[in-house]
């Protein structure tokens, strides 16, 4: 009796372990895919980022109007900003839906933004703009380098067919009806 429930207790250790190390895998994949992406856009290589999108969200936005975007928002010579670090939080285990899997994965990115060629007039909009969209604990004003430092507190939709190659959707309530056209209502509804 005391050697079955050993035995049981072993397996059950060692199911509960394999499925932990099965749910760590996919968030390593995860978190990967989504460092090669932040990378990409760190690097001021736009068409390898835009490369790491979900590519149905190019029904909504094009995919020359989202490498326009990003190019205008890193590569803009008036206002530079520079991805500093990455951190994640929370990945959530990926759920299958319609032939894809979806995971919702928090991360934080601190960025620093020089504004420095901006007239005042430009700089009150942005500090408003930034505060509004992160918090005013999350932005702060370096003004010896005319630059905002941001902590960005930040969620993506990771979508794969095959749990390795990731692509990613930033989800930002404030696009949530555009995102309806492309992401289950069960995703939608986690953010």
């Amino acid at each position: 009796m005391k050697t079955k429930s050993l035995l049981f207790l072993f397996v059950l250790l060692s199911f509960m372990a394999f499925s932990q190390t099965k749910a760590n895998l996919d968030e390593t994949a995860i978190q990967k895919s989504l460092t090669y992406f932040v990378n990409s856009i760190k690097s001021k290589q736009i068409d390898q980022a835009v490369d790491g999108i979900y590519p149905k969200f190019f029904t909504i936005v094009s995919k020359e109007q989202m490498t326009q975007i990003l190019n205008m928002t890193y590569n803009n010579p008036f206002m530079k900003i520079e991805v500093q670090d990455l951190k994640f939080g929370n990945i959530e285990k990926p759920e299958l839906i319609t032939g894809e899997y979806f995971s919702i994965a928090n991360y934080f990115l601190k960025l620093k933004c020089n504004v420095s060629s901006l007239n005042d007039d430009m700089k009150k909009k942005m500090n408003s703009a930034l505060t509004t969209k992160y918090g005013a604990n999350n932005v702060k004003y370096l003004a010896a380098e005319g630059s905002y430092l941001i902590n960005a507190n930040m969620k993506a939709c990771a979508v794969s067919k095959d749990k390795k190659g990731w692509k990613f959707v930033i989800l930002e309530k404030e696009y949530k009806k555009e995102l309806v056209k492309i992401l289950p209502k069960k995703i939608l509804d986690k953010f």
